[in-house]
Formats: C-alpha cells, structure tokens, sequence
C-alpha cells in the first residue's frame, strides 16, 4: 500500500510537472503567434510596413524561444530583410544562424534548407560564390530523405555552375538529379532535369549527345500521365530545343514542323486551368516556366524563325505582341529572365529594322538594351558581344565603315560563342571589301570563314552567307566565273531552306555581274525575281539596289517606259533612306557608334547633323 501511494505521489508530481510544462508551451504558443501574426500583417499591408514586421519577429528572441521557434524566425527575418530591404548584412546574419540552428534540430527540414537555399542566393548576391558552393554541397548531402529539397538544391547548384559557365559540373548535376527524380518515382522531374541537361548540352555544342537525350525526353514525356498543365509544360520545353537547336543550325524550312507544334502547344496551355491539387509525389513539385512565362518565349522563338527568314513583317508583329505582354507581366514580376527575353526581342527586332530601311528605330532600340544592360551587370555581360555587333550592324548601314570595324573587332573580344563569332567575321569581312584597301586583313578573315573547307560552325545560314561574301569579293576583284560559282552555291543553300534575304541578295549580285558582261536576258531574270522578293520581305537595300539595275537594264534595252518606272522607284526608296539616315545620324544616340569599351554609357550628347557619306547610300 505504502509503496502504491508512493508511485501515485509521483504520478501526481509527474503529471503536474506535464500540466504546468504544457501551459508554458500553450502562453509561448500564444506570444508567438501573436507577434507572428502582427508580423504577417505589416508585411502585408498596402503599402508593406517592413520595419514594423522586422521589430515583431525580433521581439520573438528575448522571451527565449525554443530552438525550433529561434530558427524560424531569424529564417522569416533573414527572408523579409533579403527580399524587402537593401540590408544584405542583417539578411546574411539571420540566414546563417537559422541554418546553423535547424541543422541541431531533428525533422526540421523545410526551414533547414529553405535556409541553405536563401543563403546560397544571397552569397551569390554578393558575389561570394565560394561560400554558396560548399554550403549548398553540404544541403544536397544531407537532403536526400526529403525528394523535393533534394531536387531543388540540385537544381540550385546546377544554375550557380551554369552562371559561372561551368556546363560541364552543371550537366554533372542535372544527371545527378535525373538518376535521383527515377529512383523516387518521378519521371515528371526527370524529365526537367535531362530537360536542362539538354539545353546546356546544345550551349556546348555537343551535338552527339543532345541526339539521344532528347529521344528520351521526347519518350518520357509522351508517355507521362499526369497535370495536364506540368505535361503541356514538359513538351513546351522539349519543343523549345528543338526549334531552337534547328534555328542555330541555320535551318528555317526544315524547323517548321516543330515550331507549329510548339504554337500549337502554348494555345492548348492558355486553355487550361491550373489545377489546386498538389502532385502526391513531392519530387514533382516543379514548374519549369509559369504559363506567361512560356507565351512570351513561343513568341520570340517565332520572332528569330521570321527573322532568319525573311519574314520581317511577321516578325514586328510577334514582337509587339511579346513586348506588350512583357510590359505587363513586368508591372507584377521582377524576375531577370524577362529582361532577358526583352533584350532578345529587341536584337532582334534590331536587325529587322536595318534591313527594312528604319535605321533611326533601330538605333533608338540599341539605346534601350544599353538601358537595360546597365541596370543589370549580368545581362550586359552575356549580351555585350551581340550589343557591340548590332552597332556594328547600324554603322554599315550609315556608311560609318570606321566605326563598324571598331564595333565588330569590339565583339570578337567579347565573345567565345562560335555561332556569334562567325556571324561577327562575315559582317567584318563585308566592311573590308567595301573598303576596298584591307586585302591582308581581308584574305585572313576569309579563310577562317571559308566554307569550302573547315569551315568553323555547323550552321546552314551562316555557311550559305560565307559563299556569299565570297561571290561579293571576287565580284570586286573582277573574277566574275568565280563570284558566279559562290553565288550559285548561295542560292542552292539559301533555297533549300527558305533564307530568303540570302536568296533576294545573291539574285540582284548575279544579275550585276551579268549586266557587266553584257547578257542583259540573263541579268533580267535574275533581277526581277530579286526585286520581286525583297519587296517581300520587305529590304530596302536590295530594292534600292534591283531599281538600279532594272533602270539601267531597261535604259539599255530601249524600254524607255520600264526604265521610267525602275527609275521613279529608285528615286522613291532613294529619298526614303537618305531621310532615315539623315535622322538617324542627328539622333544624340549616334554618338554610340564611338563606344568600344567598358559599360555602355548613361548619356548621350546631341549631334549638330550627320556627319557620314551618302555616296553608297545612293
């Protein structure tokens, strides 16, 4: 008996000791949430009160919290101060604590890698990549038993590799995660993580590998049963490589197919309705791109095949409609990957416009990248080359040879991509032959772009243009048997996949060099249909160019009425480019063709006039 009433003694002693523990755990339950709650509210309002958020959750810490509680918070207050404030050293000093905290803490995994996640980000922020590689390491190790964290800090660390322009350790992270998304049971994630190996693959230029992976990605989509949005999404993305990859190889016929897939792809998606349902396997709790994201994409990759092809009408329309789209999405996301997109658009649409005879459009255009170039270091980097090329590009059209060399030499600076490279030393060369006094320089760029042989990228287009510059060199040096058998291998390349401003170019040069020679039936069917197509596209360089030739062919043929009219046309588009020009060279963003190093500079000091020859123009 004595000894009953002993153990119900301690009972009694045991089970208040329990009553009285959990009462404290109930009034801190109570503090906490109470502060959490007035935290959440700031952070909310409209506009958002962050300094009165910061002061709720830093009241958390002198009530001593428990551990979990301590970890949660300096995670929200690391958060709020990342994201809301410029205050990256606080921001740092919370994260690193949250992370060191929730590692003694057991199955405390959300905050313990959302910790090692934010933190990672803003070492990088900091340009401290050092510190973001070791700490992102040691989360993938021990993440393992949790899919979704597991997957996403693969990702994560395959991105910090990719921005470093390590492909090779990203690729080696993406099949990580891809053996690792099989083995849990998620093809959906597998299939994005071989996905963007692909992508990096094809940055290589591993072609030999992209094949196959591919085929795989294109099975495994297929044969996925799931969200119907997350599926859309995968074939979107495959579809993307797939134009994209047939775009860099210069082959615009033969990319249709697909790209009308693609188009199809991003309608179906615009149709359906996002699905509140969580994915029951955490491993696929990934979105590659949101909806917008992705129509905003189809339509730039619709705006480089126009582009390519000579479809520059269909071209500005895609592009309006993507930048409009742009701008909305802009108001409510700060995400870099629409500035990209933008910058993208507008070099593209760039190139357009000189070709169409818009120069002081395209120039203003140049101005805006070089705006949105300064307010991101990284987006200048990676699109310096092609900024330095497309004023490259403007100064050829405005007869500025001088500059245009500055500029192109600029770009092959700056470039290690082999595509942009080759497309920089073509246009280079073009500059020399007109300048008609470069014959060193000009012999040792033609014979690194000499397409007959080794020549340095697989692209159809750029080969196709190759044989072009060199029919237009030889046509100078008045070896008109040879120009001939260039441009004849233009035409077939630029014909077999519908480069129509190869083929109007090439047919206008041949009809030149037979009007030389005197065989005016041959140089008139050549340039009829050269005028005809780039009154398609529309090029006025080349319209310009064929109203020439079709007046002085007439003139010699004693077609006094036909001559008029070529002669009328030429005076017209004349007229329309020396205005263009003179507009463009009084533009204070003319002063842009004199920059050739460092970032692009914030103003721009007005021109009294222009200042540039008009005799090749006219």
């Amino acid at each position: 008996v004595v000894v009953e009433a002993k153990m119900a003694a301690q009972a009694a002693a045991v089970a208040q000791a329990a009553a009285a523990q959990a009462a404290q755990v109930e009034a801190a339950e109570s503090w906490y949430l109470a502060l959490l709650g007035f935290a959440e509210h700031f952070r909310t309002s409209s506009p958002p009160k962050i300094r009165l958020c910061v002061h709720c959750l830093q009241a958390v810490f002198p009530f001593k919290p428990p551990q979990r509680i301590e970890a949660r918070t300096h995670l929200q207050l690391g958060s709020v101060l990342y994201h809301h404030t410029k205050n990256s050293e606080q921001a740092r000093s919370h994260l690193e604590k949250a992370w060191l905290i929730s590692q003694q803490v057991p199955q405390f995994e959300d905050v313990k890698f959302e910790a090692a996640s934010l933190l990672s980000e803003l070492y990088c922020q900091e340009n401290s990549v050092d510190a973001a590689k070791p700490l992102l390491r040691k989360a993938i190790q021990i993440s393992q038993q949790t899919p979704y964290w597991h997957c996403r800090l693969l990702f994560q660390l395959a991105q910090l590799h990719t921005l470093e322009k390590d492909l090779v350790s990203a690729c080696d992270l993406l099949g990580v995660g891809a053996e690792y998304a099989r083995v849990v049971g998620s093809e959906y994630t597998r299939a994005l993580f071989l996905l963007s190996k692909g992508m990096l693959l094809l940055m290589e230029r591993k072609l030999q590998e992209v094949h196959p992976l591919l085929t795989l990605c294109g099975q495994i989509v297929e044969n996925w049963q799931g969200n119907p949005i997350q599926k859309e999404s995968l074939r979107v993305f495959f579809l993307v490589l797939q134009v994209t990859h047939y775009l860099d190889a210069g082959q615009v016929k033969s990319v249709k197919p697909c790209l009308k897939q693609l188009q199809q792809c991003i309608q179906t998606i615009s149709t359906l309705h996002d699905d509140e349902i969580l994915p029951s396997n955490p491993a696929d709790l990934f979105h590659w791109l949101p909806k917008e994201h992705m129509c905003v994409l189809v339509y730039l990759v619709t705006v480089m095949h126009s582009m390519q092809a000579g479809y520059l009408e269909k071209a500005q329309k895609y592009t309006d409609k993507a930048l409009m789209q742009l701008e909305k999405l802009k108001m409510l996301d700060c995400s870099p990957i629409l500035s990209s997109f933008q910058v993208i658009l507008l070099e593209h649409i760039i190139m357009c416009r000189l070709v169409t005879g818009h120069k002081a459009t395209a120039l203003q255009e140049i101005s805006q990248v070089c705006q949105l170039c300064q307010q991101s270091p990284r987006l200048f980097s990676n699109h310096a080359a092609q900024l330095h090329t497309l004023l490259g590009l403007y100064c050829v059209s405005v007869n500025c040879m001088d500059n245009a060399e500055a500029q192109f030499t600029t770009a092959l600076r700056l470039t290690n991509h082999q595509e942009l490279w080759a497309f920089i030393v073509t246009n280079l060369a073009s500059v020399y032959i007109r300048e008609g006094n470069r014959h060193q320089e000009l012999y040792s760029l033609l014979e690194r772009i000499n397409p007959d042989h080794s020549f340095p990228v697989s692209s159809h287009c750029l080969r196709a243009a190759a044989f072009y510059v060199r029919g237009l060199f030889s046509f100078f040096q008045g070896r008109y048997n040879e120009a001939k058998r260039f441009l004849r291998e233009t035409l077939k390349m630029s014909n077999a996949e519908d480069l129509n401003r190869l083929t109007a170019c090439s047919l206008v040069l041949l009809g030149h060099i037979f009007y030389v020679l005197g065989n005016h039936r041959e140089s008139n069917n050549m340039v009829v249909p050269a005028m005809q197509l780039a009154s398609k596209i529309p090029d006025m360089s080349v319209q310009l160019w064929s109203s020439a030739l079709l007046r002085d062919l007439n003139k010699a043929c004693g077609n006094a009425m036909d001559a008029h009219e070529a002669a009328q046309m030429h005076q017209n588009f004349s007229q329309q480019l020396l205005q263009d020009h003179i507009e463009a060279c009084s533009l204070p963003e003319h002063n842009l063709i004199t920059w050739t190093d460092g970032p692009p500079p914030v103003q721009f000091q007005a021109q009294n006039g222009p200042n540039t020859s008009l005799a090749s123009l006219l």
